[in-house]
């Protein structure tokens, strides 16, 4: 990625990281779904303010911010602007070792692989070791997007608080998006 690139306010690196391509140790593909949270929102993890367990959204930018879900699932974020946001990677179409993602998931369903952000942490082989790590560093490699494609917005799914804010981004007609997006209201 571009210097300076997570130095953005959290909702435009969420919508220039769709086309962008993701890949962990030979893995990953084309980022499709992502959601933006900042420390002013009260679906953020940062809303009340650095705790061990989300120290690593306060900086610096450009890391990962991983965490467990429900106990369950791991879900990545990639820490930006303003101190306290992150983005949420919720879904990429796969495209690079894919056998590998088939094994970790026991599924060979490519839209199963990758749509949420749990079935990506575990396609993607993430987990809290990745936890403040640098993105522009292995395992990681993070490539931004040749090109501008139609991205649609709408409100994050899966919180409930914070709902009606509009920083869910997708990209138009991907099969591999989590769930469909309620609006189709174009960000580009």
């Amino acid at each position: 990625m571009r210097p300076g690139f997570f130095d953005q306010p959290v909702e435009e690196v969420a919508r220039e990281l769709i086309g962008a391509t993701l890949v962990v140790d030979g893995v990953g593909g084309t980022i499709v779904e992502t959601e933006a949270y900042d420390a002013r929102d009260p679906a953020s993890h940062s809303f009340r303010g650095e705790t061990p367990r989300n120290a690593a959204m306060f900086g610096p930018t450009g890391r990962a911010y991983v965490y467990r879900l429900y106990g369950l699932h791991w879900c990545l974020n990639m820490v930006c602007g303003p101190r306290g946001s992150a983005v949420l990677i919720r879904a990429l179409q796969p495209m690079a070792g894919i056998e590998r993602m088939i094994e970790r998931r026991g599924t060979d369903r490519p839209r199963l692989l990758c749509s949420g952000p749990g079935r990506l942490a575990q396609a993607l082989d993430i987990d809290g070791r990745l936890n403040g790590a640098p993105l522009s560093e292995p395992p990681f490699e993070l490539v931004e997007r040749a090109e501008e494609p139609e991205i649609a917005s709408g409100p994050r799914i899966g919180i409930s608080v914070g709902t009606d804010t509009p920083w869910r981004f997708g990209l138009v007609g991907s099969p591999y998006l989590s769930r469909p997006l309620r609006f189709e209201d174009r960000a580009s």
